[in-house]
């Protein structure tokens, strides 16, 4: 499952990027449940403590609901407010860095979209 942060992030940062990466794509829509704590713990080789503060971030910026007893839901709407974020952060922080790459290397983008995969 490909994640949407570096991997010299911390951990919890790695996991929100993990399961913001999977919101994105569908995996998981509006009203969907999401791993349970202890899940995506094991799944990842990760503290439950870990899972939870990635967690927890969701919940703070109001892209999932917890019910108590039962679980982590994604709200109506999370997909859609987490690319617009997503995208943000990637021209502001992600894309001078990549494009400075680029320069230094010698590269153009008709090159580098004739080479990506699809």
């Amino acid at each position: 499952m490909a994640a949407l942060s570096n991997d010299d992030s911390p951990v919890y940062l790695r996991l929100r990027g993990t399961i913001a990466a999977a919101i994105l794509r569908g995996e998981f829509g509006a009203g969907d449940q999401l791993p349970s704590v202890r899940a995506l713990a094991a799944e990842h080789g990760a503290n439950p403590l870990t899972v939870a503060k990635a967690y927890q971030s969701f919940q703070d910026d109001g892209y999932v609901e917890v019910r108590r007893g039962v679980g982590m839901f994604v709200l109506p709407g999370a997909a859609e407010r987490l690319r617009t974020v997503e995208r943000e952060d990637f021209v502001a922080q992600q894309w001078p860095r990549i494009r400075e790459r680029i320069a230094l290397l010698g590269l153009n983008a008709a090159e580098l979209l004739e080479r990506a995969p699809a």
